[in-house]
């Protein structure tokens, strides 16, 4: 995508430490725990639009406590991905689509949008000065947060009037083990989002409402939660950072996007190259009463996590009204580690890209 339409520069007010990269690459990468030192900042305010922009060194940000980001949730995010290539280039995969789907989100928050070629500059600025951070082990990649919030100082209930948008950087390996399958219990309780509210947006309170039953899930010793649809309580939704697939014969299914789930751009890829793998690709409802009947009778034969960090993540037991299913024979399945390969060969530059998802930082 051409980035000719912005008129920004982007101030260059640090450099990287090379020598603490290779430190940090030689620890555990425990996800989004080891910060790089580099970060992005742009401001806005009415009169001025999108503003300063730079990459300046990693520090704490100087905000009132009455800014509206702390009272009223004025916070949005993204996540994606810069991965090293075996000839040593650095490339980010589909970078555009976080950047629309931002700009989704500032829309139904009452925020600003930024350009999505204003975007795309700030971060190849950022991810070229920081090739140093990006690993180039396998299942490794320089984790990518865009962010954007309400700065105001004003406790009145009220949009906010000046934001700050940042990027930070965080060399990243898997983040479930790998070659594992994870357990998931199907919360009845609370819901994640509903039709008419945030819940396509990504924005920080939806993930911290989840909290709670992801904890219980993970107290009852379940990697993760998935929830059901708040009207029915009946339809499989998704999970709490995640969105969920099954496999019934040779199709592919999720659930389609109806205003409470949050359009990944994983999911979207899956659906995309499925049918090139031999797999027919479908987004429909799933009920989770027929879903465990399936699953009995071996009908659904695979189920798995799909995003960002996860990638894809198969799925091998879930946990719904004090019962057990177990997935297939609860090991990764065969169309996981097909599609799974399919996408991170391309996005590791492994093998060619016919359908122009990546991006290469220059």
């Amino acid at each position: 995508m051409s980035m000719a339409t912005t008129t920004m520069s982007i101030d260059l007010r640090a450099a990287t430490d090379s020598r603490r990269a290779r430190e940090v690459l030689l620890l555990p990468l425990e996800f989004g725990r080891n910060i790089a030192d580099l970060m992005v900042t742009i401001h806005h305010d009415p009169d001025r639009g999108w503003h300063e922009a730079a990459v300046e060194r990693t520090q704490d940000l100087k905000l009132s406590p009455a800014a509206k980001v702390f009272h009223y949730g004025c916070e949005i995010f993204e996540g994606h991905k810069a991965y090293r290539w075996p000839d040593d280039r650095v490339a980010l995969f589909r970078p555009e689509l976080n950047a629309e789907r931002l700009n989704a989100s500032a829309r139904r928050m009452c925020m600003p949008e930024i350009p999505v070629e204003m975007q795309l500059l700030a971060t190849h600025a950022l991810v070229d000065k920081l090739r140093a951070w990006v690993p180039g082990f396998e299942d490794s990649a320089l984790y990518l947060r865009p962010t954007m919030i309400g700065t105001e100082p004003a406790l009145g209930v009220a949009v906010s009037r000046t934001h700050l948008y940042l990027i930070l950087a965080s060399p990243v390996g898997p983040y479930f083990k790998a070659g594992t399958a994870i357990t998931v219990w199907i919360e009845t309780e609370d819901v994640r989002a509903v039709r008419g509210g945030v819940g396509f947006a990504k924005a920080g309170g939806n993930y911290a409402g989840g909290m709670a039953a992801q904890q219980r899930a993970k107290k009852k010793g379940y990697d993760q939660v998935a929830f059901l649809d708040a009207i029915e309580r009946r339809y499989l939704e998704e999970m709490h950072a995640m969105n969920v697939m099954i496999v019934e014969q040779d199709e592919i299914v999720t659930p389609p996007v109806s205003g409470t789930i949050l359009q990944g751009i994983t999911r979207q890829s899956v659906l995309e190259c499925a049918p090139d793998l031999g797999f027919r690709a479908a987004e429909r409802p799933i009920d989770i009463e027929d879903l465990a009947s399936k699953l009995s009778e071996g009908r659904v034969r695979e189920m798995f996590a799909v995003g960002t960090a996860a990638v894809i993540t198969s799925i091998g037991k879930i946990h719904y009204k004090d019962k057990d299913y177990t997935v297939g024979d609860g090991r990764p399945g065969p169309v996981a580690r097909r599609v799974y390969e399919a996408i991170t060969d391309v996005q590791y530059g492994r093998r060619a890209d016919p359908y122009g998802w990546m991006r290469v930082v220059e």
